[in-house]
């Protein structure tokens, strides 16, 4: 899709590492200029060099949030797109686990959004793309919090979808699998030989997990003009892992 977003400006919370740093990459490959933003300091002066724009910010924190996207916008000239990628990945059924989810999976969520979409609809419309899981779609008692905060974020995409049609601006999800990058959960635990991933594994029909790369591609033609026609839509990116 080469082109297929030349001229339009983007926002990846999250946008570092893993499926958002993959999903930056994607937007900016087809010729988005995109703002990314982070906690870690670190990913945030290596992503300068890689993107339009990066920034620290801590999205547990609703003012930090808005002034985030008001500086992305900004530094771009506007906002057409925003993806919503950042978790807190809060697991314990604890009040920590439930505060991480709450405060990063949706109000982070809930924030950005309310702050861009201004900017997207003095655009003429665009897109707003979350990032849920497949735990959202299931039972999840691993981890009930994060799994509650994802299934939040795909009610909340159809309540958006609906409320912000009239402003030209398509709001879509994707739940995401089991996904293994480098540095990331998945990888540790594969490392340290948790038996938990090989019972992930096994229950993939395909034989591996996923790539951000792959979850990349789907955000790439939900946020383009290729899916005009498409929103209030949850799409599940996890070979087939919720098949079996």
């Amino acid at each position: 899709m080469t082109g297929a977003l030349a001229g339009k400006r983007a926002v990846v919370t999250g946008g570092t590492r893993g499926i958002g740093r993959a999903i930056a990459e994607a937007l900016t490959a087809a010729g988005a200029a995109v703002s990314v933003c982070a906690r870690g300091a670190a990913g945030v002066a290596e992503a300068r060099g890689r993107f339009a724009h990066a920034a620290i910010c801590d999205l547990a924190e609703g003012d930090a949030v808005r002034h985030y996207i008001g500086e992305a916008a900004a530094a771009l000239g506007g906002i057409e797109i925003l993806v919503n990628n950042a978790s807190g990945f809060g697991a314990s059924d604890d009040e920590a686990g439930w505060a991480a989810s709450l405060a990063v999976d949706v109000m982070a969520s809930v924030r950005a959004s309310r702050a861009a979409v201004p900017h997207i609809a003095a655009a003429g419309g665009g897109s707003i793309l979350h990032i849920s899981s497949i735990s959202g779609l299931r039972p999840s008692p691993r981890t009930p919090p994060y799994g509650a905060a994802k299934a939040a974020l795909v009610h909340y995409t159809q309540s958006q979808a609906v409320a912000l049609a009239k402003q030209g601006i398509r709001v879509n999800c994707i739940a995401p699998g089991s996904i293994e990058f480098p540095g990331g959960s998945w990888e540790r635990r594969r490392l340290a030989g948790d038996p938990l991933y090989a019972r992930v594994l096994a229950g993939i029909p395909f034989g591996r997990l996923g790539t951000p790369e792959e979850v990349a591609e789907v955000a790439l033609f939900l946020v383009s003009p290729a899916a005009r026609w498409v929103t209030g839509q949850t799409i599940a990116v996890d070979g087939g892992q919720m098949l079996t």
